[in-house]
């Protein structure tokens, strides 16, 4: 049986987090533009600068850094950010596309790929539509960006409730 759409690229995500260099998490994004691939990212230390596998060692855990906390204290760049960066890269546009977001710990368990809040800015600033994250359940998420704005609008940015790490 094909999979619907959605499942299709999401797998596709999946796939791409294979090249995470994080010693926590495997992480991938792809953006779709027009039912075409325009853009993929893993998590991954800046180009040409030493990741944590690399290294032996996550900068974070050393410090005791917990999930979810003080993201600018790490070698690495969210798969979401390095999707729109590679994209920008290349000249295309993301306005009113669709981001596709794998995420699970380097074990293998489930998470929730809900973006932080640097990498939601980012989303909501590229113009993309809609946000589409697998969960620590097998399923996926799908979230109209635009509701993330009008929410920001009603309420303020930490009463969130769907976002990346423990609570």
């Amino acid at each position: 049986m094909r999979p619907p759409k959605d499942r299709y690229y999401l797998n596709i995500s999946k796939e791409v987090a294979e090249r995470s260099t994080c010693f926590r998490n495997k992480g991938g994004a792809i953006i779709v533009r027009g039912d075409q691939i325009v853009a993929t990212g893993y998590i991954g230390a800046p180009r040409k600068t030493k990741d944590c596998l690399e290294r032996g060692n996550c900068l974070r855990d050393k410090m005791d850094i917990p999930h979810g906390k003080n993201y600018e204290i790490c070698r690495s760049v969210h798969c979401e950010q390095n999707c729109i960066i590679n994209a920008a890269r290349a000249g295309v546009s993301l306005y009113g596309g669709d981001i596709y977001i794998y995420l699970e710990r380097r074990n293998g368990e489930r998470i929730n790929s809900f973006p932080c809040f640097i990498c939601k800015k980012m989303i909501i600033n590229a113009g993309i539509k809609r946000a589409i994250c697998s969960t620590k359940e097998g399923e996926m998420r799908i979230f109209d960006v635009e509701e993330w704005t009008k929410d920001w609008q009603e309420r303020d940015i930490l009463d969130d409730k769907d976002q990346y790490g423990e609570k």
